[in-house]
């Protein structure tokens, strides 16, 4: 009895060692892989600003950027999966617009007075974002971004004309009936519902994904036309009605002043791209460092139960604490 009983507790001992080691080892290369594959509707990040300005951002138009490059990367086919919805949707599509290309870091031109360094909802946009997003052609990378830096915000981002805060202490009056998410996102006065909501653009056979994060071209105020069934009140560069990132284009292949679809999206509607990758205003970014950060907790708490598991045994059987 006495020889069956050493041999049981050596087996138990080297089960429990050899648990805790392997967890012990798979905690230090384990990388989260299961980041979750579909999103609940949430609010869109809002941007912080340093000082209040008296009034909002000046309306922003579109300079005329070189033309896009063609695009050696491989790019996704489409699947039933990725186009959105072509039957019922909860936002309808807003056809034959005409779209102007825009950047971060944009400077002042005849054409376009006001400097893009600063979005409606950043007085620190270019710094956020982290640099020049350079529309050279030549100067960007196939992943779709500038050449000379990593963007620290999504590079797919657009900016459609209406701003739904007068100032950083109050909103428009009618934000909180013509906006369709405005009760759900709703923080306080003069804190933006807008940034950072998801639209589709859709151009010939190709679709993509970006976020709202500046207010143009040219008015802020055409709430009839972006969530409205009206067509876009400006008329300067051809009645443009929507602004797109350099990001945007070459993933288009669309030029300056071409006219595509564009509708918004629900988070949960986005598919896998490249526009979910980068940025700290990415809704998919940040899931994916929770996700990582609560299977890191989930992992050391099972090792920590291993460890008093392991001790225990050691001394319920009086052999004192594992070393």
């Amino acid at each position: 009895m006495i020889v069956e009983r050493s041999i049981s507790s050596f087996v138990v001992v080297a089960f429990l060692a050899a648990a805790v080691s392997a967890f012990g080892q798979g905690a230090s290369t384990v990388s989260a892989t299961g980041a979750a594959a579909a999103l609940k509707k949430g609010g869109a990040a809002p941007a912080s600003a340093k000082s209040k300005p008296a009034a909002p951002a000046p309306t922003k138009s579109a300079s005329q950027p070189p033309p896009p490059r063609t695009i050696s990367a491989t790019l996704p086919n489409f699947t039933s999966s990725s186009m959105p919805h072509l039957g019922y949707a909860r936002y309808p599509w807003k056809l034959d617009i005409v779209a102007t290309v825009f950047w971060v870091g944009e400077e002042p031109t005849e054409n376009n007075p006001t400097p893009n360094d600063k979005s409606s909802w950043d007085t620190q946009w270019m710094q956020n974002y982290g640099g020049y997003d350079d529309p050279d052609p030549t100067k960007r990378k196939d992943n779709f971004t500038p050449a000379g830096f990593t963007p620290k915000q999504n590079p797919f981002y657009v900016a459609l004309p209406y701003n739904d805060v007068i100032d950083f202490d109050s909103h428009k009056p009618e934000a909180s009936k013509v906006i369709p998410w405005f009760k759900q996102r709703f923080v306080r006065s003069g804190k933006t519902v807008l940034k950072g909501q998801w639209i589709a653009i859709r151009y010939g056979n190709r679709v993509c994904y970006a976020q709202w994060e500046d207010c143009g071209p040219f008015v802020t105020d055409d709430h009839e036309y972006v969530f409205g069934n009206a067509r876009p009140k400006n008329t300067s560069n051809r009645g443009a009605g929507l602004d797109i990132s350099p990001g945007v284009r070459d993933y288009l292949g669309i030029s300056s002043s071409g006219r595509c679809d564009w509708r918004f999206v629900d988070v949960s509607e986005v598919p896998a791209g490249p526009w979910r990758s980068l940025g700290s205003n990415n809704h998919f970014v940040t899931q994916q460092k929770a996700e990582k950060a609560r299977e890191h907790t989930e992992i050391s708490s099972r090792l920590e139960e291993l460890r008093r598991m392991r001790d225990a045994y050691f001394q319920q059987n009086g052999t004192g604490a594992a070393r």
